[in-house]
């Protein structure tokens, strides 16, 4: 008996070690072949490298212990460096709204979505195959083209920038759900139905609890690339603190970049503590 194991544990692993190696090997070839193709050279990112450290060097803002607390026409003080915070820390709390407002409108739709395109839902053949057809290009269009049409559209300001993240994320959102729901156990649901429960309760009952925090994962996930997206959107005229930043930068304002710089990277902290604050709280029942 331990024989026939050991032979069979053998011949397991030789097949194991086969296709590590031929994978291995798979990998590789496409990497140096992407690597080739995007002109990868490693001699170039070395000399070019000190160029990237000099800019953030140049963002660096001049603050001076004497003068720290001096008014905002002191060179060197905080005040001078944060002159501009009556501006920014508004901008901020839009592109926070425009965020949360586009996530919470598209995490709605994308659930709803999900289970009509998720294939152990029982929902028709057509309505799947539309429904991820649709999804697969609302993801695909980069999020810099939906704005430019959008502002085309409607013109510059938040509203352009909202229905941006809002389509690009349900395209996005209902891939990742209709794969969770997907991925669930059907034996609660083979238990509903036997029971005689209908479609929805089945879904109800059976998957939802499943999938749930899933759910709530990816889209506090969302939510924080949503604040990302928010700012790139400002190149195109899409409203809040990306405006901000792309006019510092073109202005060559490099106190004003670092400064915010540093109010984007608070606000995403922040988003990722309550994140994962709500999520105990909505999946444990604790604080």
């Amino acid at each position: 008996m331990n024989t026939d194991f050991n032979h069979y544990y053998q011949q397991v692993r030789r097949k194991h070690k086969r296709d590590t190696l031929l994978w291995s090997g798979a990998l590789v070839v496409l990497y140096l072949g992407a690597g080739n193709i995007a002109e990868f050279n490693l001699y170039a990112v070395w000399v070019a490298i000190p160029h990237f450290f000099d800019y953030l060097a140049q963002t660096i803002p001049v603050l001076r212990w004497q003068v720290l607390l001096a008014d905002r026409h002191t060179l060197g003080s905080l005040s001078y460096w944060g002159y501009r915070l009556p501006v920014q820390l508004p901008l901020i709390w839009d592109t926070v709204q425009l965020a949360l407002a586009s996530t919470m409108i598209s995490v709605l739709v994308a659930s709803a979505l999900a289970f009509l395109a998720a294939n152990n839902t029982h929902s028709p053949l057509p309505v799947r195959i539309a429904l991820r057809t649709l999804v697969a290009f609302l993801r695909t269009m980069p999020e810099l083209a939906w704005a430019v049409m959008f502002v085309m559209a409607f013109g510059i300001g938040a509203f352009p920038g909202f229905l941006t993240l809002a389509v690009h994320t349900v395209g996005s959102l209902t891939k990742l759900f209709y794969e969770s729901i997907e991925s669930a156990s059907d034996k609660p649901v083979r238990g509903l139905a036997a029971c005689g429960a209908g479609t929805l309760q089945r879904m109800r009952f059976g998957l939802w609890p499943q999938v749930k925090p899933i759910f709530l994962s990816y889209s506090f996930m969302r939510l924080e690339v949503n604040f990302r997206l928010s700012t790139i959107l400002g190149l195109v005229g899409a409203g809040g603190i990306g405006q901000e930043l792309m006019t510092n930068i073109k202005l060559d304002q490099y106190d004003q970049v670092s400064m915010t710089l540093l109010l984007i990277i608070l606000v995403v902290a922040l988003l990722d503590y309550i994140s994962a604050r709500l999520r105990k709280w909505v999946v444990e029942g604790k604080d």
